[in-house]
């Protein structure tokens, strides 16, 4: 029984695939050999009308134009002095105070919130897709819900308290604006899983790759 394995870590997966590049006598530096030996063992196929329409279909939200969201929010900012879960629990008990009585949020941004937005309650004011950090972007426009969201947003900067007060619905964009687009998306992902799977033969002790 062959037992297959993935690479543990990313030094040994380039070790792997430079090494299988020079068994297969392939020259020049490590990462044109690796870019030419992928080219040659890694194969996706070209995704079709029919898949990308599909995807098109079940991400509509993700091909809106124009959605703006009024939001305002309480830091909790990540610093070197203060332990992730400690610095968590405060976010959440603040949040509890707040889920209990929305007219706060104002006062507990000013009290708690690490951003420069605390001097005006914590507003944000209008924002688009794109204008925030991808983490805090995707909570925001996750659904259309109104007021204060249930749960922390966890993002680079820290743990966030949100309140959307207002959001104005935009535009599908059709088809055909974002099909270049999605298909670059499903040759990515498509790139990636077939990778994944040629590095776990690699790591295979007695794969027939391995010569």
């Amino acid at each position: 029984m062959t037992v297959v394995r993935a690479p543990a870590s990313l030094e040994e997966a380039r070790a792997l695939l430079i090494s299988r590049a020079r068994a297969q006598r392939i020259e020049g530096p490590d990462d044109a050999a690796i870019e030419a030996l992928l080219e040659r063992e890694v194969k996706t196929p070209e995704p079709t009308d029919e898949e990308c329409r599909r995807y098109y279909e079940r991400n509509a939200a993700r091909f809106r134009a124009g959605d703006i969201v009024e939001a305002s929010h309480i830091l909790f900012a990540m610093t070197p002095r203060v332990p992730p879960g400690a610095l968590r629990a405060k976010a959440a008990e603040v949040h509890s105070i707040v889920s209990r009585d929305a007219s706060r949020f104002a006062e507990m941004a000013a009290q708690y919130s690490n951003c420069p937005s605390a001097a005006v309650g914590g507003s944000l004011g209008q924002l688009g897709r794109g204008d925030t950090v991808p983490e805090f972007d995707a909570a925001l426009f996750a659904d259309a819900r109104v007021g204060l969201l249930p749960d922390l947003v966890t993002s680079r900067h820290g743990f966030h308290i949100v309140l959307v007060a207002r959001r104005v619905e935009g535009s599908l964009l059709p088809f055909e604006a974002v099909r270049a687009a999605i298909g670059a998306h499903l040759r990515e992902r498509s790139l990636e899983q077939a990778l994944t799977q040629y590095l776990q033969v690699l790591g295979g002790a007695t794969s027939p790759l391995v010569q």
